[in-house]
């Protein structure tokens, strides 16, 4: 059995993008049922910490795939930053120069 206290200790991690979301802040937990509906990972856009919004990024208990003893995996696929220009299959990412298009 999982307890909650075992879970905020660990890092959480998408295996979408390989990127590191942080430790788990809250946990959303049915009273009812006894089981965990989502962790809660911060998501700071601060810029050294002073400025900007401090958001949280809800995962649910559906998109955790493996709790290590390190780590939790998980797999968030609407977690792309806004700035990551996505390409398609049959896009080139290089020029024939051998130069990033972007």
């Amino acid at each position: 059995m999982i307890r909650a206290s075992d879970l905020t200790e660990k890092e959480v991690i998408n295996i979408t993008d390989g990127r590191r979301l942080g430790l788990i802040s809250d946990i959303d937990v049915n009273l009812e049922k006894g089981k965990i509906n989502a962790i809660i990972v911060p998501n700071s856009e601060k810029f050294f910490g002073l400025f900007g919004k401090e958001l949280e990024n809800e995962i649910t208990w559906v998109e955790i795939k493996k709790i290590g003893i390190d780590v939790i995996l998980v797999e968030v696929k609407n977690n792309i930053e806004p700035h990551l220009r996505h390409y398609e299959e049959d896009e080139d990412f290089f020029s024939k120069e051998g130069k990033n298009k972007k």
